[in-house]
């Protein structure tokens, strides 16, 4: 049976152990290995590795041992409990072998659980655990993850629910974040606010987010955004210490323009504008993007794009001897002071 989206987040924090098994695919190798640790806490509990009754089978052991799977299916553990056969990074070519042990699954058996890579419409795997009476099979997509996902995160972390200017905050930065990422900062908010009955604030989800490169990246572009011109030397000598190339700051510098010009050239105005992007911007950042858009104004954002669109070349052309950063640094400073005018 096909899992939908909207249903995968309860089902992975609470599976049915009555079932034969559950396949998770997705292109983002991360995202696949977190909701598949969540099932299989949830079906076998926090002791169910040490007491045995988690069987790990490379995908790939089953083409030099086909009777692996069937094995670890019907093994038993030396303490009670449900068990669980987990088979990664599984393919269409090990569909007939998956097929044999499904067929041979009976009620007590260890539930099965495979993951595997991106698998089209078409796949044969993908077709056997949607087509299956007693399994499920669900795709992990690279979306944001939803309020229910991020409040799953919290509760598993034991944290109380946070006011509603953390929340938004959280889910700011799990679209920024990748999701290992996002799931570290959440445990360490539970460790911040260790003993404390109050919910959390934005304060404290700044407190515990990574700082990052691309926030650097960030505050480089609003120092430009808002012609602060002093401030850009020290800044890029930060960033170009730290390893930023030339190309990550002009795709970022490229990018946020991109947004300030969408939000000024709305025709129901800037307010209009900033609704329509996706994905959506919230809390002060949406309050900075619409300063900066009304400031700077339509037609000077199509004099900066023509600018970074000039420096673009230039970095791209062969007989280009500068320095990629000073190129850079060099368009970065006339955006600002393009800004005052």
């Amino acid at each position: 049976m096909k899992l939908s989206a909207r249903d995968a987040a309860g089902y992975f924090a609470k599976p049915d152990p009555a079932k034969t098994g559950l396949l998770i695919f997705g292109a983002d190798a991360m995202r696949v290995a977190l909701k598949r640790q969540q099932v299989i806490a949830a079906l076998i509990g926090p002791q169910g590795e040490e007491e045995m009754r988690l069987t790990r089978l490379p995908a790939a052991d089953l083409r030099k041992d086909p009777a692996a799977l069937s094995d670890a299916i019907k093994a038993q553990s030396f303490f009670p409990g449900p068990r669980v056969a987990f088979l990664e990074e599984a393919t269409d070519g090990i569909t007939k072998v998956v097929t044999a042990a499904l067929q041979d699954w009976q009620p007590g058996d260890a539930q099965v659980i495979v993951t595997a890579g991106q698998l089209t419409a078409k796949s044969a795997l993908r077709k056997l655990f949607e087509g299956h009476p007693n399994a499920y099979a669900v795709g992990i997509y690279d979306d944001p993850p939803s309020r229910a996902e991020i409040e799953a995160d919290l509760k598993h972390s034991g944290l109380p629910a946070p006011s509603p200017d953390a929340m938004e905050a959280l889910t700011m930065l799990s679209r920024q974040l990748d999701p290992g990422d996002f799931r570290q900062t959440v445990e360490k908010l539970a460790l911040y606010l260790l003993d404390q009955d109050a919910p959390a604030t934005p304060e404290d989800v700044a407190a515990c987010a990574p700082s990052s490169t691309e926030a650097e990246v960030d505050d480089i572009l609003n120092i430009v955004a808002e012609a602060r011109t002093g401030e850009i030397g020290p800044v890029m000598a930060r960033l170009q210490s730290q390893g930023t190339n030339a190309v990550a700051l002009m795709i970022g510098a490229t990018r946020h323009f991109k947004i300030l010009h969408k939000v000024a050239s709305d025709p129901g105005g800037a307010g209009s504008g900033i609704g329509k992007l996706r994905p959506p911007v919230f809390g002060p950042r949406r309050d900075r993007v619409m300063r900066q858009a009304q400031n700077w104004g339509t037609a000077r954002l199509e004099q900066a794009m023509t600018m970074l669109t000039d420096t673009e070349l230039q970095l791209r052309s062969a007989g280009q001897h500068a320095p990629t950063m000073a190129l850079v640094e060099r368009v970065l400073i006339r955006l600002s002071m393009l800004a005052r005018r």
